[in-house]
């Protein structure tokens, strides 16, 4: 699981984040919600340790984020765009990260399968599509099994077959007691996945809670005519 206390970044005179508060439990789908620039990005990128926050703290799993950055074997992450060396083939990224990691006995490669990818493991990067990319973008963020799972818009470029195969994944994956988060633009994504709302704004949680909650305090049926009222609050 993942407690935040008090995060606060800025970028010069900027406030990006301002004393966030979340903790996020096992067995839970999260989305984290909101306009451009609400703050969402350098959220995700501080509790994957990729941005230094300036106050507050992170813990991953009972383990305090403090420059061991040992905690990162324990999430499985899928970037909104990844990048691979172009040279290598499928088949060899794969081998890449496994080599990484020092080789685990035990991985996850279900999704190589679901996906159909055995006839693009010997092809180069560069010569892939946008949807096999993030197909090989997804098999790794699932690989080495991991207790949290971050997916940045995890469907977008996916094919209606490859992205109902995602989305059963990250539902087994719940049912596996993970933690998964989830940000997208894609509200009826959001209504099917996730069990629980964090919407931000400006740096700030505005509104954290479960969709039914989203609905009660919007008075909305539809999740993105809910999330749209929130946004115009601003």
């Amino acid at each position: 699981m993942i407690k935040v206390n008090g995060l606060t970044k800025s970028y010069g005179k900027l406030p990006v984040l301002k004393r966030i508060d979340l903790h996020l439990q096992q067995g839970t789908v999260y989305a984290i919600v909101g306009p451009n620039a609400a703050g969402k990005t350098t959220l995700i990128k501080t509790i994957l340790g990729l941005t230094k926050a300036d106050a507050g703290t992170i813990e991953i799993n009972n383990q305090l984020v403090n420059g061991d950055c040992s905690y990162r074997n324990h999430i499985g992450y899928m970037p909104q765009i990844a990048k691979f060396p172009e040279n290598l083939t499928v088949k060899e990224i794969l081998r890449l990260v496994r080599d990484l990691r020092n080789n685990p006995e035990q991985t996850d490669d279900q999704l190589i399968g679901e996906f159909k990818l055995q006839s693009e493991l010997h092809k180069p990067v560069k010569n892939l599509s946008g949807g096999t990319r993030q197909k090989l973008s997804a098999v790794i963020a699932f690989l080495f099994q991991p207790s949290i799972l971050i997916l940045d818009e995890p469907t977008a470029g996916l094919d209606p077959i490859s992205s109902s195969t995602l989305k059963d994944k990250i539902i087994q994956e719940k049912n596996n007691n993970k933690t998964v988060i989830i940000t997208s633009h894609i509200m009826s994504e959001i209504e099917e996945l996730c069990d629980y709302i964090i919407f931000l704004l400006d740096g700030l949680i505005y509104f954290q809670g479960s969709k039914e909650m989203v609905h009660k305090h919007t008075q909305q049926v539809n999740l993105e005519r809910a999330i749209a009222i929130l946004m115009e609050s601003k």
